[in-house]
């Protein structure tokens, strides 16, 4: 059974992080937050593999849930699926003067 979590801790996450996510993988579920660029940089470090990577964003994002989406392969490997989704980025332009 997920684990229960207020409105009211996600608000305070909120104030604290900015924008927060729900994973939700079958019967679990796990409550991350948008990763910023010191995390970006971190996971950019380790290289191309993509399960450590995965990892290391999932460690670094998460805030609450249940500890086998982290543990279980089928759970993790269904969550690391979703993590691409925290990763936002603004269209820019660029003007030459």
């Amino acid at each position: 059974m997920p684990k229960t979590i207020t409105q009211e801790q996600i608000d305070r996450w909120k104030k604290q992080y900015g924008d927060i996510y729900k994973i939700t993988v079958e019967d679990k579920e796990c409550y991350l937050r948008k990763p910023d660029r010191k995390i970006l940089a971190y996971v950019g470090s380790i290289g191309q593999n993509p399960i450590k990577v995965a990892e290391t964003m999932l460690n670094n994002c998460w805030l609450d849930g249940d500890e086998e989406i982290k543990t279980d392969d089928g759970y993790f490997l269904g969550a690391s699926q979703k993590l691409g989704a925290l990763i936002e980025v603004k269209a820019a332009e660029l003007s030459k003067l």
